[in-house]
């Protein structure tokens, strides 16, 4: 198991090195972007993607997982998954370009035409890149991960940017997005050689597992997109603009957060899938290690939102500041339950997965209609913020279907983090409080920098605290110093190795 943990935690920096690196850049073109267009471009081209994402939902055919999860893939696996993609892309981009007509007409916008046959073209770009990548996940190294993220990145960047800067144009989105498939297809190949041949094999076994899973995508992206076309349709762009970045803005510090633990644990709790009680634990030790560093993440964003706005976005999207403050908020508790999905897979319950989705479908939506009818956007965000608080008991129940452990013994694990998180909330709310009179506080950045690391120094210490009055048990606590540990010591051998070698 040692041996299996040194792979999670070697793919876990990988992975660690590729969000930071991808989502910085992600992160300074949204910034960019948003200083050079308007909310109503972002609205503009959010449709467009929505679209887009809920037609490519309905052939979601989970390869990649099929392919990591399979015992023995071999070169027929691959050419037959590429068979499928590639089909898979060339449908799509029909499907995304014929809905151009009747989106353009229901949205009364003909520029939407142009934008979902340049969004077509990209499906069908990225339906031929290399399925070979998977073997890479397979075997916990994610070194070709980082190199093809970093790659397509880069170039959708720059030319993102370019556009934005130099003709303050919607076309940088989709521009943008074009330039990152294509720079996808070209390194997958460059990295993992492979000459796919169209081969019509093994659907029915690649269909076996991802049946289920192919339902429940559909499910959660109508679930987690219809708001976009809501909000678009009943709001008007401007409204879909700051609502669809100020959620991106709200979800993106817990993601990056989530990111470099979670994408390594399917295929991590795949190795322990026919053994339950070490499947058990190594599922505690990381949902208590998610939750740990995940949920002060998140609130720190719901709580710091007017400042964060402010600074990253400027003056123009200040109708976002609700939904960044609201949507952070729910998605820091939802984080409890966020390990439901590689569990899933790993034990093949893909039909629990989709049950999943289904009940939360059926709480959401309903939520959202009855908010933004009482109240408009504001409503709208708070029948989303109490949807998710009522679906993480959904999570933690189908997890208890899968593990022996009870909604309340899963809470329980993370006991120390939601009263940290508590000290946490009040404490931020006492530093906003006293902002007015503290003259540097007046400056966003250095009011960030100041109360929000007070408030994440404050969180921790809470923990920890409650961590050695309780005697030190096994928890995130204790992960987290012996990954430090483990980090310091391997610093510490690169040292001594160096200054052997002079």
């Amino acid at each position: 198991m040692s041996s299996i943990s040194a792979r999670v935690l070697k793919g876990s920096f990988w992975v660690t090195l590729t969000r930071l690196f991808t989502n910085g850049l992600a992160v300074l073109s949204t910034f960019i972007l948003a200083w050079n267009l308007s909310p109503a471009d972002f609205g503009l081209v959010a449709i467009g993607t929505t679209v887009l994402v809920i037609l490519t939902s309905v052939t979601e055919f989970s390869l990649s997982q099929a392919l990591v999860r399979h015992e023995a893939p071999d070169e027929t696996h691959l050419s037959a998954a590429w068979t499928l993609n590639a089909l898979r892309g060339a449908v799509l981009c029909l499907l995304v370009c014929g809905a151009a007509w009747p989106v353009a007409a229901f949205f009364a916008d003909a520029r939407l035409k142009g934008i979902m046959f340049a969004l077509g073209a990209c499906l069908f770009i990225g339906g031929l890149a290399n399925p070979k990548l998977a073997m890479a996940q397979r075997s916990l190294e994610y070194w070709q991960y980082f190199t093809v993220s970093t790659g397509e990145k880069l170039v959708g960047f720059a030319v993102a940017v370019a556009v934005a800067v130099i003709y303050k144009s919607y076309w940088a989105l989709v521009v943008g997005s074009f330039a990152t498939q294509l720079a996808n297809v070209a390194l997958s190949y460059a990295v993992m050689p492979f000459r796919p041949r169209i081969l019509f094999r093994y659907f029915r076994e690649f269909f076996g597992f991802s049946g289920w899973l192919m339902g429940s995508q559909f499910l959660s992206t109508i679930n987690y997109n219809v708001d976009q076309l809501i909000v678009g349709a009943a709001l008007g762009k401007a409204e879909l603009g700051a609502y669809n970045v100020g959620g991106k803005l709200a979800q993106l510090p817990s993601r990056e957060a989530l990111a470099p633990l979670t994408q390594p644990l399917f295929p991590a709790f795949s190795l322990f899938s026919r053994t339950p009680d070490r499947l058990s634990a190594a599922y505690q030790r990381a949902q208590t290690l998610v939750t740990f560093g995940a949920l002060p993440v998140s609130l720190g964003v719901a709580l710091f939102a007017a400042p964060l706005v402010s600074l990253l976005l400027g003056a123009q999207w200040k109708s976002a500041i609700p939904v960044v403050q609201l949507v952070a908020f729910s998605t820091a508790f939802e984080t409890l339950g966020s390990l439901v999905g590689p569990l899933a897979m790993a034990t093949g319950r893909t039909n629990i997965f989709f049950a999943r989705n289904l009940q939360k479908l059926v709480i959401r939506i309903p939520m959202i209609l009855i908010g933004l009818l009482a109240g408009g956007l504001t409503g709208l965000l708070w029948g989303r913020m109490l949807s998710g608080l009522v679906t993480v008991f959904v999570d933690l129940r189908f997890v208890a279907r899968i593990l022996e452990q009870t909604v309340w013994q899963q809470i329980a694990l993370n006991s120390r983090s939601l009263v940290a998180s508590i000290v946490m909330i009040i404490a931020a709310l006492g530093l906003d409080k006293a902002r007015p009179s503290i003259p540097l506080f007046g400056n966003d950045l250095a009011f960030l920098l100041i109360a929000g690391g007070s408030s994440a120094m404050i969180y921790f210490l809470a923990s920890f605290g409650l961590y050695w009055a309780r005697g030190c048990p096994s928890g995130a606590e204790k992960e987290t110093m012996v990954l430090a540990g483990k980090a310091w010591n391997a610093l510490a051998l690169r040292r001594r190795n160096i200054e052997v070698a002079e």
